[in-house]
């Protein structure tokens, strides 16, 4: 997942509201959302070449997702999938801060997570300050470098959010924002030591390419009767649309 939005403990009636971008190969296996079979507490999409998730929750009230961190020389032989990080939090009886300090950062390529339970937000990183962080109420965004970094699509894609936030319980305005294909503008894209054509690709919201772009766009949110719902719209290459939206609610907190 290359960029999530969440509002922690703002709004007046949703106490948790995110919206995320997954990006990914367009080869890669992957399941819709659903309840998972080996774990039916578990509620998110799947990456069958891994067996974890960029974003899933917990009838519980936990919730975790997870971006990679762009790098030019990223290594390939990570020992693990980042994807594992969401899959063993949800698997655990674990709070966020445990979890978050539990992690062996080296055996990951680079990772931003966010932690959540139904009273605390955890991020962790391994690259730049690596110290887990409990984020007080706020809206937050994150995309392929350390959280609130002020890349174009982030601080675009934030301002949206902002105002999607007034329509919910409709999310028609979340997935206009999600789906935004605009470029930046050259003079603003950041360097990470990838290619000129390589950061205008990745510049845009939802992001297309030949073979690597946006897989999967999800709003979710909680209302303060503990009601979770989930909705997921897919894609395939070229940014087509996959089938229609994937919907799930389920009670949190039992």
């Amino acid at each position: 997942m290359c960029l999530i939005l969440i509002a922690w403990q703002t709004h007046p009636e949703y106490p948790l509201v995110l919206a995320a971008n997954r990006d990914e190969r367009y080869d890669r296996p992957t399941l819709p959302l659903a309840f998972w079979p080996d774990a039916p507490d578990i509620l998110g999409g799947r990456d069958l070449e891994a067996g974890g998730s960029w974003l899933a929750c917990h009838r519980d009230g936990r919730f975790a997702a997870v971006t990679n961190v762009r790098e030019a020389n990223a290594s390939k032989d990570a020992l693990r999938s980042r994807g594992d990080l969401v899959r063993n939090y949800l698997n655990k009886n674990v709070q966020p801060i445990e979890f978050a300090r539990s992690i062996c950062q080296h055996e990951y390529a680079g990772f931003n997570l966010l932690l959540g339970s139904e009273t605390t937000l955890v991020y962790v990183s391994n690259r730049g300050a690596t110290t887990p962080r409990v984020l007080a109420a706020g809206i937050y965004g994150l995309s392929n470098h350390q959280i609130d970094t002020p890349w174009p699509k982030l601080v675009k894609a934030r301002a949206g959010f902002i105002e999607a936030l007034a329509q919910l319980p409709k999310t028609q305005a979340m997935f206009a924002v999600l789906a935004d294909r605009t470029l930046a503008d050259d003079a603003t894209l950041p360097d990470t030591g990838l290619p000129l054509a390589a950061e205008r690709m990745l510049s845009s919201i939802f992001v297309v390419s030949e073979h690597y772009g946006t897989r999967a766009s999800t709003v979710l949110y909680r209302d303060r009767g503990r009601r979770l719902r989930m909705v997921e719209r897919r894609f395939a290459a070229r940014g087509e649309p996959l089938g229609g939206n994937q919907m799930a609610m389920m009670s949190t907190g039992v």
